[in-house]
């Protein structure tokens, strides 16, 4: 049997949506969180932990809500309905966007130690260490701040091609 005549579904529901609602959710929501661990640097210490676990989980959905999206498209196909294939062609451009932000934040979060750790060697010897650290934390802060708005728009995108396609052209041609 084809992986895409075997549909996974959840409580007789196809798997499909509701692992998108985890990416509508969770990456955004990461986002806005790194954003904001970009834009204030004392946070960083304190949510780096469930930043970097709200950023891994959004990240991991991705896969997977295309995955299913796939085994659904498949069954779909027979429909030939533009607005799917249109969704489905912008659900496979997701992935680069959410990896590309899930780097960006781990980057970031270990700059941020490393940073800490010029600061403290600094402190503890009193001698003027390079700021090496510091400065790519910043760098990194941007590159967070740009990756999670454009992981954020390609996620609303995709999300807005699916509603469309699920109110006004599911079952027609």
């Amino acid at each position: 049997m084809a992986l895409a005549d075997d549909l996974v579904t959840v409580f007789g529901l196809p798997a499909h949506p509701l692992l998108v609602h985890a990416v509508v959710v969770l990456l955004p929501l990461s986002a806005v969180g790194a954003t904001a661990v970009a834009l204030v640097p004392r946070w960083r210490q304190r949510y780096a932990w469930p930043l970097l676990g709200l950023t891994l989980l959004g990240v991991g959905a991705v896969p997977a809500a295309q995955a299913a999206g796939d085994q659904l498209y498949a069954r779909l196909a027979a429909l030939e309905n533009p607005l799917i294939q249109r969704h489905a062609e912008l659900g496979n451009d997701l992935l680069p966007f959410a990896l590309g932000f899930g780097v960006a934040v781990v980057a970031l979060l270990v700059a941020d130690r490393l940073a800490d750790r010029e600061r403290t060697a600094s402190a503890e010897d009193g001698t003027e260490v390079p700021r090496t650290w510091r400065r790519a934390a910043v760098v990194l802060s941007v590159l967070v701040v740009a990756a999670g708005a454009a992981a954020t728009v390609q996620t609303v995108r995709i999300g807005h091609s699916g509603s469309t396609a699920v109110y006004d052209g599911v079952g027609t041609s």
